[in-house]
């Protein structure tokens, strides 16, 4: 039978904490620490998120300098964010099976190794094509190794609480978009575009491979059970449950998500490449401008720290219904208004709904799956996000630069969460 979105329980429903091994005697131990170690877990993908996504987002404080430099249009800079951005979700595909087998801290760390380089290398560059090759390859190979497994890895050590902890963990994305982009357009008045992107990229290396090693796959490894409940010590550990890669691929859940993930991301990720050339374009000072994602990053970070929760208890699927409905009703404030009040709010609110999508997928994704594949089934998942990544923004810049104007690609971004909203809901009640 296949699976399909059902009834929308608040959340799946509670894992006794035995761990089962086939044939495998079992006896019962309570945890050693007072803390789960399920939260240092959580903190480390944090940062991993923070780092990584920190550096991504903050690309557009770079699209005017690099304009400058290599007297590019604002169509060719936007193809380094797209091809970077095709590279965060297409990995997926490869990164998640490799976590599923070895773990998440190896590849997680050679990611942010990746990260830094990328940056470090960019800033190097005599033309477009080698800023093409540096960043967008070296930026996006990095947080494609470190991303899906780094949620998915936060996945296994949780239960009641797991969109909870997830949003915690993606937190980390919001908080990064609110620091990084404003500092970064800082050190590049200060310092020049070339040794801001150094500064950002030794910090990487160092910060981002550190935290990667806290990083720990399944819980079952310490003895654990998921939300730090009783655990079970056993003499070996069997496969965890859940389908199969291929047959969550067969099942009508996946087929919803990813139609949906699909015709939601050609929009999602304009905001964070054209909106503060869009508000320098008004008049609006650089530094001020770059501040618009900061405000993405408040919204971003309130979102996944509140409605993650709000998910546990409202159901996960029907929140993440209403998080495009969100990003769709957003986007109507940047069609229509251009001051920068008007800005500054879309900018929190589209963070919201955005921070709440981010933290909830994953979770509807374990729910639905199991935590078996959890890294592979996200990983493959994320590749339709990725094919929108690498069109909508390159997309949104050449329109500008024929027309003008960007009111096409927000009115397409507009509509397309809306309708991923409608696929998602008409699921839901055909399984019901």
């Amino acid at each position: 039978m296949q699976k399909t979105f059902g009834s929308d329980d608040p959340s799946s429903p509670p894992q006794k904490n035995k761990i089962k091994a086939s044939g495998l005697p079992m006896t019962t131990t309570s945890p050693a620490s007072p803390v789960f170690h399920g939260w240092f877990v959580v903190a480390a993908a944090f940062a991993v998120m923070f780092i990584g996504f920190g550096a991504a987002y903050s690309f557009s404080a770079f699209v005017d300098p690099l304009q400058g430099t290599f007297g590019a249009s604002r169509g060719e800079v936007s193809l380094i964010f797209s091809l970077a951005g095709f590279l965060y979700f297409a990995l997926g595909l490869i990164t998640g099976p490799i976590a599923d087998r070895w773990g998440a801290r190896p590849i997680t760390l050679a990611g942010m190794v990746f990260v830094g380089l990328g940056m470090i290398l960019a800033a190097q560059a005599t033309s477009m094509n080698q800023v093409y090759i540096a960043y967008g390859l070296g930026v996006g190979l990095g947080v494609g190794c470190s991303y899906v497994p780094a949620i998915a890895c936060v996945q296994r050590w949780f239960t009641r609480k797991r969109a909870f902890a997830s949003g915690l963990a993606v937190a980390g994305i919001g908080v990064g978009t609110l620091v990084v982009p404003p500092a970064a357009s800082l050190a590049i008045e200060a310092l020049g575009w070339r040794t801001a992107w150094v500064v950002m990229g030794v910090a990487a290396i160092v910060l981002g491979a550190g935290m990667a090693l806290l990083l720990e796959a399944d819980p079952r490894h310490r003895g654990l059970a998921p939300d730090g409940g009783a655990a079970v010590a056993v003499q070996g550990t069997g496969p965890a449950p859940g389908m199969s890669v291929a047959e969550a691929l067969r099942s009508r859940a996946f087929f919803q998500l990813y139609l949906s993930g699909t015709i939601s991301a050609f929009g999602v990720f304009v905001p964070f490449v054209h909106l503060v050339p869009y508000a320098t374009d008004r008049g609006t000072a650089p530094a001020t401008a770059a501040l618009l994602l900061g405000v993405i990053g408040i919204g971003s970070t309130a979102g996944r720290f509140m409605l993650g929760g709000i998910a546990d208890r409202l159901g996960r699927r029907t929140t993440l219904v209403c998080m495009y409905v969100g990003m769709g009703a957003s986007l109507i404030i940047w069609a229509g208004f251009s001051s920068l009040w008007a800005l500054g709010l879309f900018a929190f609110l589209y963070g919201v709904f955005y921070g709440g999508w981010v933290a909830v997928l994953p979770s509807v994704v374990m729910d639905a799956f199991g935590s078996r594949n959890v890294s592979g089934i996200i990983g493959i998942l994320y590749t339709c996000v990725a094919v929108g990544t690498l069109v909508g923004p390159t997309a949104a810049g050449y329109i500008y630069d024929a027309s003008g104007s960007y009111l096409l690609p927000i009115l397409v971004a507009m509509t397309g969460n809306f309708t991923a909203a409608g696929v998602m809901a008409l699921g839901m009640r055909r399984g019901q």
